[in-house]
Order: C-alpha cells, then structure tokens, then sequence
C-alpha cells in the first residue's frame, strides 16, 4: 500500500480562508501511517496486531466517526470471546483484491466503473468546498448525504482526482463493494433531485457567474498573500 495522507477537512479549511486565519490542526486528514497495523492484521492475522493497535487504526481512518475508546472497548470484547463476535475471516478474505476482480462479470466491472467516476465527481465537489468555491443548494445536499452516512473519510482514503492506473484499479476493486454502490445510488439520486450544482440563487447568469465569483474569491486570496 501506497503511504497516503487525507485531504483537510474542507468544512474547516474553508472557514480559515474565509477568516483569514490558519487551519486549525483538526483540519488534517488522518496519518495513515497508523493504517500499517491494518494492513498487518490482514496479511499476518489479526491475533498479531491485537486490540489496541486495531483500535488505533480504525479511528485514525475515521470510521463511523468513533473514537479509540470506542474501538478499543468493542475490540476488546470481541477479543475476549465476547458477544456479539466478529468475523476476521470477512475482513482478510475481503483482502484478496485479485480473486475478487477475476471472480467478478463483466457487468459487474462495468458498474464499478461507473460507481468509481461518479464518486469521483462528488468527492471532487465536497474537496473543492474548502478551496472557496461558491456554495450551492444542491452542493450542501450532496455533502450532506456524504455527510449522514460518514462517508468522506472512506472517499478521502479511496477516491483520487488525478488517479494513476495502479490508484484507478484499486479503487475500481474497492468499488465493487456494496456500501459504495449504495453511496453511489444514494447521490444519484439527491443530484436528479437538484442538479443545480453551478447555479447560485438569485444570479441569472448561471454557470458563468459561477465561475466569474470563484475566480474573484481566489485572486482575492492570492492578492491577500494566502495563496
């Protein structure tokens, strides 16, 4: 695996331009540095790592928005036998990135495609959030569902704009899964909704105003020395 660093917080990143002021240090994406002991625990077994340092790794990546306590204490029971117990054979076969993509149809390869370039798209509208680009209506709905489902750190670990062909193949294994799919249907679905991502209420110019006030923002930015 690749070391790879999080985006900022965008949300966070966005106040401080706005503020003038630094980004705060919650505004770091997490150090996957702290993902080694995951990826050991995958390839030498669980037992290896134990409890504590899994504990670490899981809220570092930001998982379900819990903390190391709350890892450590589910961990640790389901370390001790505890209900409800868990099944590390799911995580470790889930592993095996090469067999899942020689098991899988064509049409399922197809659909990991197009979930994979759909998530990049919105991925790439909740980053540019934070680089002051004009709110919308319809961009705050689209975060939010990333928001509800506590998705942006998944997409943050997995999504690349500008992906190289070994990232692109990754993330269309990754994409395979269903939680991604469903993540994909559910934006989808929000953007048919209201697909108004460019249009700020009350300008009549549309997309071009759009732009005319992104750029504006940004040579202010740049005229300010933040840039």
């Amino acid at each position: 695996m690749a070391p790879r660093r999080g985006a900022a917080n965008p949300a966070l990143v966005r106040a401080a331009l706005e503020a003038g002021t630094d980004a705060p240090v919650e505004a770091e994406g997490p150090d996957t540095t702290s993902m080694v002991d995951l990826v050991a625990a995958i390839g030498l077994g669980v037992q290896e790592v134990g409890a504590d340092a899994l504990a670490e790794a899981f809220a570092a990546f930001g998982m379900f928005g819990l903390t190391v306590e709350d890892w450590a204490q589910m961990l640790g029971a389901a370390e001790r036998g505890e209900e409800p117990p868990v099944d590390w054979g799911l995580l470790e076969r889930h592993a095996d990135a090469v067999s899942v993509v020689r098991r899988a149809r064509d049409e399922e390869l197809v659909r990991a495609r197009t979930v994979l370039l759909g998530l990049r798209s919105f991925y790439a509208l909740y980053v540019m959030h934070g680089l002051l680009m004009p709110d919308t209506p319809a961009q705050a709905a689209l975060r939010q569902r990333i928001d509800e489902l506590d998705m942006f750190p998944f997409l943050d670990h997995v999504i690349a704009i500008s992906p190289s062909p070994g990232q692109f193949a990754e993330s269309l294994t990754v994409c395979m899964e269903p939680p991604f799919d469903y993540l994909s249907e559910v934006l989808m679905e929000q953007l048919a909704k209201d697909s108004d991502i460019f249009r700020i209420p009350g300008d009549e110019t549309g997309a071009v105003g759009f732009g005319e006030k992104w750029m504006h923002a940004m040579a202010e930015l740049k005229k300010a020395g933040r840039w």
